[in-house]
């Protein structure tokens, strides 16, 4: 215990790109003993750190109550289930995305039918306005990564660009349309897979590369007009499972990273819970 708590600590003094190594940071393997748990590809965390929000990219979404011992995670409680059906009665399959603003409003992005929907328990998504550029894109690798600000704006982001030397753009919803604020660099081999907004008013952008022998993952921050960008962690092949939903929320100590991965539903791969202490 003592081991990760002090690696924590040194983490939130650092600054710069941190080389992930084995006491870098805390990680909880997530078990639940039912054959639709899995596949998880976007998180929340409340404000309390505790509260837990997590998406299906079969149309599950779960809660949770994270309980931890010396700063680390220890168990998740209180588990339950909810599914997003459309009219038909059935799951929503595909959904990659996960943002909840201040009043509690779920929001979904799609990679396969290349949307955003608002969700509330019991009733049917509502799709918001597309931007006209969501239908050109890639099949499976569309709307991968959705945050929200502290002014209820959305931004969402494609997993692909289209093209190894075209940036990623990020769509800013306001409320009534989509538009491109900025666009955030293609960095090597790197797709996005997740993002969140920071009580830091920062965009965290969730990154993977499979290399053949496993994952690598990365996580570069920007300023909301895409300004200063830092890479705080880009971690080695293997060390992480396949890493896809990001949350950051603030602890008495600092700001907290929790990552979350999808295993795919298969066998040989695992359900992690991953937390960094985040550099200023």
């Amino acid at each position: 215990m003592r081991r990760i708590v002090l690696a924590l600590a040194v983490l939130a003094g650092c600054s710069g790109i941190l080389r992930a190594a084995p006491d870098g940071f805390a990680q909880f393997n997530w078990f639940v003993s039912d054959g639709r748990f899995g596949g998880l590809s976007g998180i929340e965390v409340g404000d309390d750190g505790a509260s837990l929000t997590v998406i299906s990219d079969r149309g599950h979404l779960w809660t949770g109550r994270i309980q931890r011992s010396g700063g680390r995670i220890v168990s998740v409680t209180d588990v339950t289930r909810a599914t997003i059906k459309t009219a038909r009665g059935q799951g929503v399959p595909d959904a990659e995305g996960l943002a909840v603003d201040r009043n509690g409003a779920i929001f979904l992005s799609f990679e396969g039918r290349h949307s955003v929907n608002r969700w509330a328990d019991g009733a049917r998504p509502t799709e918001l306005p597309r931007a006209r550029a969501f239908s050109g894109m890639q099949n499976n690798s569309s709307l991968e990564a959705l945050a929200v600000d502290n002014a209820g704006r959305l931004y969402t982001i494609p997993e692909r660009s289209g093209r190894m030397t075209r940036p990623f753009p990020v769509y800013r919803f306001d409320g009534t349309r989509w538009c491109i604020p900025f666009s955030i660099p293609r960095r090597g081999q790197f797709l996005v897979s997740g993002a969140d907004i920071g009580p830091d008013d920062r965009l965290y952008v969730l990154e993977r590369h499979f290399t053949g022998w496993g994952f690598q993952s990365r996580v570069r921050r920007f300023d909301l007009d895409g300004g200063t960008e830092t890479t705080i962690i880009e971690t080695p092949t293997g060390l992480h499972d396949n890493l896809e939903g990001i949350s950051v929320w603030e602890t008495d100590d600092g700001l907290r990273m929790t990552l979350v991965s999808d295993d795919n539903f298969r066998f040989f791969q695992r359900t992690e819970l991953v937390e960094y202490a985040l550099p200023r």
